[in-house]
C-alpha cells in the first residue's frame, strides 16, 4: 500500500514539474489584454538566433479562453524594430489548419529573420472583431527572447557573423571598383590605337590604289603614243 502511495506521489510530482516546464515555455511570451481578448506575443521559435528563419507570433483567445481562429490577413500587423532600424508593416498568417484541426488554434505568425543580436521591439496594430489593438512589447528577461549570436553553438568550425560578411563583401566590391578603373582606361586606349591603325591602314591602301590607277593610265598613254 505504501508502495502505491509512493508511486502516486512520484507521479504527482512529475506531473507538477512537467506543468511548470510547459508553463515556462509558454510564457517565453508576454501576455497583453485588449478588451475581452488575451494576446500572447513573442518569437515563433525560441531560443532566437541571428540568421535563422523565425517570426513574430501572436496567440489570441477570448474572455472564455476560446481561440480566435477567423482573423484575416489585414486584421493585425506588426512593425519590428531594433536599434535605429525598423521593418515595414508585416502581416500575420494562421499557424494552424482549421479544417484539419492541426496546429495550435489561435496562433498567428509574421515571418522574419533577425540578422543582428540584441533586443527587438514588436509594435502590433489593427483590430480583433472590432476591438482596436495598439500594443508595443520589447524582448527582455521578463518578456520574450533576446536575439543571440550563433558563435557559441557553432561546431566544429565557427562561421563569420553576418555583419562581418557584409563588411568583407563591401571591401571586395571596393577593390574591384578600384581595379576596374585602370583596366577600362587601358581598354579605351587600346581601342583608340586600333582605330588609328585602321585609319592609317585604310589611308595607305587608298593611296596605293591611286598610285596603281595612275600607273595604269600613264602606261596606256605611252602605249598609244608608241603605236602612233
Amino acid at each position: 500500500m505504501s508502495s502505491l502511495r509512493t508511486r502516486g506521489a512520484i507521479s504527482a510530482t512529475i506531473a507538477v514539474l512537467i506543468g511548470l516546464l510547459l508553463a515556462g515555455v509558454a510564457y517565453a511570451h508576454v501576455v497583453k489584454q485588449a478588451g475581452p481578448y488575451t494576446l500572447e506575443i513573442g518569437w515563433q521559435h525560441e531560443p532566437t538566433y541571428v540568421g535563422e528563419a523565425n517570426g513574430v507570433q501572436v496567440i489570441v483567445h477570448d474572455a472564455d479562453e476560446n481561440p480566435i481562429t477567423d482573423l484575416g490577413t489585414d486584421d493585425l500587423k506588426v512593425v519590428v524594430s531594433t536599434g535605429d532600424k525598423q521593418t515595414g508593416e508585416l502581416t500575420f498568417d494562421p499557424g494552424f489548419d482549421l479544417e484539419e484541426g492541426e496546429g495550435p488554434l489561435g496562433e498567428y505568425n509574421a515571418p522574419i529573420m533577425p540578422t543582428a543580436p540584441g533586443d527587438y521591439t514588436f509594435h502590433l496594430t489593427g483590430a480583433i472583431h472590432g476591438e482596436a489593438i495598439d500594443i508595443t512589447v520589447t524582448s527582455s528577461d521578463e518578456t520574450f527572447d533576446t536575439v543571440k549570436g550563433t558563435a557559441d553553438i557553432q561546431f566544429p568550425t565557427k562561421l563569420p557573423a553576418l555583419p562581418d560578411l557584409v563588411t568583407r563583401l563591401d571591401r571586395i566590391d571596393e577593390r574591384l571598383s578600384n581595379n576596374v578603373g585602370p583596366s577600362q582606361e587601358a581598354v579605351d586606349a587600346a581601342q583608340q590605337r586600333a582605330d588609328l591603325a585602321l585609319m592609317v591602314g585604310g589611308g595607305l591602301g587608298f593611296l596605293g590604289v591611286l598610285i596603281g590607277a595612275s600607273s595604269l593610265i600613264f602606261g596606256r598613254g605611252r602605249t598609244r603614243a608608241a603605236s602612233d
